[in-house]
């Protein structure tokens, strides 16, 4: 049976990255130009990925995802030891306060992006094979939650708390679609909490974060500072915005715009229908993955685009929330922009 290719994604995905591509140069070049004395260094990157990454897709999307399942174990261990070696000092490098990427030339690639698609691979089998367990703590939630809190503390070994949560929040996701017991949620939820206090309380520099959320003007300059200049961005953009490489912020007030913070920059220069654009792009990516898990016959296929799908969607909107102030800043990228 042939497969069908969604025109709908595929174009979607496309606009995305090209108004992601403008919006790369407009939102680095002044700090490029300064760096490095080349105001396309970024964008000359940005393409060479976006280019890689098309070419990647479309080869992608045409592996069977049989191949994934038959795989998952193997995939799902090459993840785990990717993890382990990104921590100890000498093979992974540090960048911005974090042991999380292997440094290859001017380049990095980071294993927890990898661990994230490998356990949702991972989980998608384990929900094939275990529909008749999960209604069982012992036998059915609590071994793929082991799995998922040993790589859940590799990953805040590095530290990169963003990361292990979209990673937990997404897995979660899936067990709440296999149909685990809804008490089982509850008593997560509340276990959840006190863990992310726990977490909070032994990482002085989360607790900034948590009270430069609450008022980011009590230390304007220090741990505020990135979160007002986000909000400066985005005050002044109106319906139409200031107009294409028009921005104030982006020179040198919103540290590196071209990064977590692009959308305060799009929000800056297209304004209200800059926003709306993006929004519904992301939420027509979002739509369609979700209608194309609902379609799926296959219980792997199922669990494997949900997962995907909730994974794109938790890191959207968490990126969205930190930009416009409604959670502390905790280090997402925007997918397909950033």
């Amino acid at each position: 049976m042939r497969k069908k290719f969604d025109l709908i994604l595929f174009f979607a995905v496309i606009l995305l990255i090209s108004f992601g591509v403008v919006m790369i140069y407009s939102a680095s070049s002044i700090w490029a130009n300064y760096k490095f004395n080349d105001s396309f260094y970024y964008i000359k990157r940005q393409l060479v990925f976006v280019v890689l990454g098309i070419i990647l897709m479309i080869l992608i999307s045409r592996i069977d995802y049989n191949k994934y399942y038959n795989n998952a174990n193997k995939i799902l261990l090459v993840c785990f030891i990717l993890l382990v070696l990104v921590i100890i000092p000498g093979i992974g490098s540090i960048r911005n306060g974090s042991r999380s990427w292997f440094g290859i030339g001017s380049f990095g690639i980071q294993p927890s992006e990898a661990a994230k698609l490998g356990m949702i691979i991972f989980t998608s089998k384990y929900l094939t094979n275990s529909t008749k367990f999960l209604k069982s703590y012992k036998e059915g939630v609590f071994p793929i939650l082991g799995i998922l809190f040993a790589f859940f503390g590799l990953i805040m070994l590095q530290p990169d708390l963003g990361t292990g949560m979209i990673l937990v929040m997404s897995i979660i996701a899936l067990l709440f679609i296999a149909g685990v017991n809804m008490n089982f949620f509850i008593g997560g939820g509340i276990l959840g909490v006190i863990g992310i206090i726990i977490l909070i309380i032994i990482a002085p520099y989360r607790m900034d974060r948590i009270t430069s959320f609450i008022n980011p003007w009590n230390d304007p300059l220090g741990t505020g500072f990135q979160i007002i200049q986000s909000l400066y961005a985005i005050g002044p953009g109106g319906l139409l915005g200031t107009g294409f490489g028009k921005s104030i912020q982006k020179h040198f007030y919103l540290p590196e715009p071209q990064t977590d913070f692009i959308f305060s920059i799009i929000s800056e220069e297209f304004g209200i229908m800059g926003v709306i654009i993006v929004t519904v792009l992301f939420s027509l990516i979002i739509y369609r993955g979700l209608k194309i898990a609902l379609n799926c016959k296959d219980s792997f296929a199922k669990y494997l685009s949900f997962g995907m799908t909730f994974q794109l969607a938790f890191q959207t909107l968490m990126n969205l929330m930190v930009v416009i102030g409604m959670i502390p800043v905790t280090g997402y990228a925007l997918l397909l922009y950033s």
